[in-house]
């Protein structure tokens, strides 16, 4: 029997915000402000959240991950519309527990083949995944060999951060770092790195914005230097200085895309406002 592919990804690529030319099913996280329930993206989209945020500093803010038991329902629809293969992608298992419940509702959905794979990434990193799983499902790929050409492609992906802030990260437990490293890290703005395993870790203490900034450009630099990547800058509330960045690369690099997306507001909510994710993929 031929297989008949499908592709689920988790909203926190921020899939959502771009046009696909598959038809991608999105489980999303739920966004708590102040005690009131939002689903991300249908409920409340990038732009509006930051803006609240920004209003309400002292907002009540915490999110929740798709329950085991709406993934599954996903799934059931996937055999329904009759699909034998599902490529699962999620955000990195060490930032949120929809990998484990991913896995978890493949139990509960008989005749369908699930592939989940943990993109150990977040926003244009994940994103890019399902870009490539897309195109390669129009190509007429196997699943297996769908699953071995993204795994591999996941080892390519490098996202830094600058925060303005710690105090959503360290609040919300999503900065693996020792406690001692943090008491200095909330005085100043650091700037942290996506690991391979996924992990989100400090990966320079600097002491002002602008200094953070321009460290930020020089380690890009440096890094994709004679590489052949495409780059992603992903903002909060600050797409202006997205812009202003993807001028001074694209000044250097006239050769490469440099993509801007919105930071979706279940991560935002993590990072907080006037955060900066700046990321490369060699291919």
């Amino acid at each position: 029997m031929s297989e008949k592919i499908g592709l689920v990804v988790c909203g926190n690529s921020g899939i959502d915000y771009m046009t696909l030319n598959y038809p991608v099913k999105v489980i999303r996280s739920t966004l708590n402000l102040d005690g009131k329930e939002y689903e991300d993206y249908v409920d409340i989209q990038a732009k509006d959240f930051y803006k609240m945020v920004e209003e309400n500093p002292d907002i009540d803010v915490s999110t929740s991950q798709t329950s085991t038991g709406k993934i599954a329902s996903v799934y059931e629809e996937m055999v329904a519309e009759g699909y034998t293969d599902v490529i699962v992608i999620v955000i990195s298992s060490k930032l949120s527990g929809t990998y484990q419940g991913a896995i978890l509702a493949k139990e509960l959905v008989k005749n369908l083949n699930v592939y989940v794979l943990d993109s150990r990434s977040v926003s244009y990193g994940e994103a890019y995944l399902a870009l490539e799983a897309i195109r390669l499902i129009k190509d007429g790929k196997k699943t297996i060999d769908i699953i071995n050409h993204l795994e591999r492609v996941r080892d390519h992906v490098y996202i830094y951060v600058l925060v303005d802030t710690l105090k959503f990260l360290v609040k919300n437990g999503r900065l693996s770092a020792t406690s001692g490293f943090l008491g200095t890290l909330l005085k100043i703005k650091p700037l942290l790195h996506v690991q391979k395993d996924g992990r989100l870790v400090p990966f320079e203490k600097i002491r002002t914005t602008h200094k953070a900034q321009s460290r930020l450009i020089e380690i890009i630099e440096e890094k994709i230097h004679e590489k052949n990547v495409i780059m992603f800058i992903a903002y909060t509330n600050n797409k202006e200085k997205a812009e202003e960045l993807k001028e001074i690369f694209l000044k250097k690099r006239k050769d490469i895309t440099v993509e801007l997306v919105p930071l979706t507001p279940v991560v935002g909510a993590h990072a907080g406002p006037g955060t900066l994710g700046v990321g490369y993929i060699e291919i």
